[in-house]
């Protein structure tokens, strides 16, 4: 499973791209920076976006990617997510006056995008990938999800404070090569972390003691002005199989 990481902070400045996967050249995992980290060529080649939820570092390039490939090709963007974050995407985004509704345009036989449902524990296949949605704990509906192919699993927790169920899953995962947690806020700012369900350094080890797995942990989701504060607290506290997920590399696992 190849990974690119085009964005991987909870917020943007021109140093951090909000967060955004491409899974195997194909999929995007949530669309926070799809038009700045591709070629409008590249972004041609994306089949399909996987969302966690409906906040705005997660979907904000979703209007532009469509515009970009719109007319570029023939099949629909295909778009997964919890009944919530449609809900929220038609009402608050693709509702005519923030956005055209890209779901009835050129008509509602040939959209620019269609809409698929995710239910949480069922497993979906998404050109080769099966992602199976796992409720995490974060002020709005969200999904980090397991991600399979060929035998290979990664887990990806997307926003969320204290959780149970994102380890519950990993510790049941067999073959499971990484696991990718968040960490917004440095310690200091350890009460608006609980107030909005992130977590802080000191949260993210407290959390980690529940993996009873030995994998390569990889951070993600830090805010812009927090970032060398959280990278400083992070290896003060010297965890093993713990480092940064890196803006703009390349993994294969």
């Amino acid at each position: 499973m190849k990974v690119w990481v085009l964005g991987g902070y909870g917020g943007e400045s021109p140093e951090c791209r909000m967060t955004n996967l491409l899974i195997n050249g194909g999929i995007s995992l949530d669309a926070g920076s799809l038009t700045q980290g591709l070629t409008v060529e590249q972004q041609v080649g994306v089949k399909a976006i996987v969302l966690t939820h409906s906040h705005s570092d997660h979907i904000s390039s979703i209007p532009f990617f469509l515009e970009n490939v719109v007319g570029r090709r023939q099949d629909p963007v295909e778009i997964y997510a919890s009944e919530a974050t449609i809900y929220a995407l038609r009402k608050h985004l693709f509702n005519d006056s923030i956005w055209p509704d890209l779901s009835r345009v050129p008509n509602h036989l040939l959209p620019v995008v269609n809409f698929h449902e995710l239910r949480e524990g069922s497993p979906t296949v998404i050109e080769g990938v099966t992602f199976t949605p796992i409720a995490v704990d974060h002020t709005v509906p969200t999904f980090g999800f397991l991600i399979e192919q060929n035998g290979t699993a990664m887990i990806w927790s997307s926003d969320t404070g204290p959780t149970v169920r994102l380890w519950e899953v990993a510790n049941f995962t067999q073959n499971l090569s990484a696991l990718f947690i968040e960490t917004s806020f440095d310690n200091s700012q350890q009460k608006l972390a609980e107030v909005s369900c992130h977590l802080t350094p000191s949260m993210l080890r407290s959390e980690l003691q529940k993996l009873e797995q030995d994998v390569p942990v990889f951070i993600h989701h830090l805010k812009p002005p927090c970032v060398d504060q959280i990278r400083s607290e992070v290896k003060a506290m010297g965890l093993a199989n713990v480092e940064f997920l890196e803006q703009g590399k390349r993994y294969e696992f």
